[in-house]
């Protein structure tokens, strides 16, 4: 079981500092939108390439987020019955969903976006927008971001939950208290 835990701590201070990064792209996101507005607006300037790259910092923060959001369990849940739940029959409810809906879910998700992904790197696809960005390739690639990191806060997840079901480990408890 200690071995179990390390997996647990480990994906979840990866899935931590991606967080951290996609605070900061966040932030980072709202300043150039802003300077975006003032340019246009007060200026009169503007340009494809900088309205895109929010675009692609708006997505980047999404895909990103979700593992993210998962591990907090700040994803939507209906909690009619769940909130009054033990919290081992919790961890069986939230080991069923990750086995049975999340993890099917994402790596479906993979294989069904790879000759997506695929042939817009073949062919290196730019923006059709003139002046605009030509790494159009590298925001389809987000959605292998997004089955990754979230296959693996999923399978974080469920050993959690196996660990909460066998012995109410505190490293178990400190992702869901």
């Amino acid at each position: 079981m200690q071995g179990l835990q390390q997996v647990v701590q480990l994906i979840d201070k990866v899935t931590t500092f991606l967080g951290k990064c996609v605070a900061w792209l966040t932030l980072f996101m709202v300043v150039l939108t802003f300077l975006i507005v003032v340019l246009r607006y007060g200026f009169n300037l503007g340009w494809i390439a900088m309205q895109e790259s929010v675009l692609y910092l708006h997505g980047l923060v999404f895909m990103l987020g979700a593992a993210y959001t998962l591990k907090h369990d700040g994803h939507v849940r209906v909690d009619i019955f769940y909130q009054r739940f033990s919290v081992k029959q919790k961890a069986f409810v939230n080991l069923f969903g990750t086995l049975f809906l999340l993890l099917p879910v994402v790596i479906f998700l993979f294989f069904i976006s790879q000759e997506y992904i695929l042939t817009s790197w073949r062919i290196l696809e730019q923006s059709s927008e003139a002046g605009g960005l030509p790494f159009v390739y590298l925001s389809k690639s987000y959605l292998w971001l997004l089955a990754i990191s979230l296959g693996m806060q999923g399978f974080s997840e469920v050993l959690r939950n196996i660990l909460i079901l066998k012995e109410q480990s505190k490293v178990a408890l400190q992702g869901k208290v």
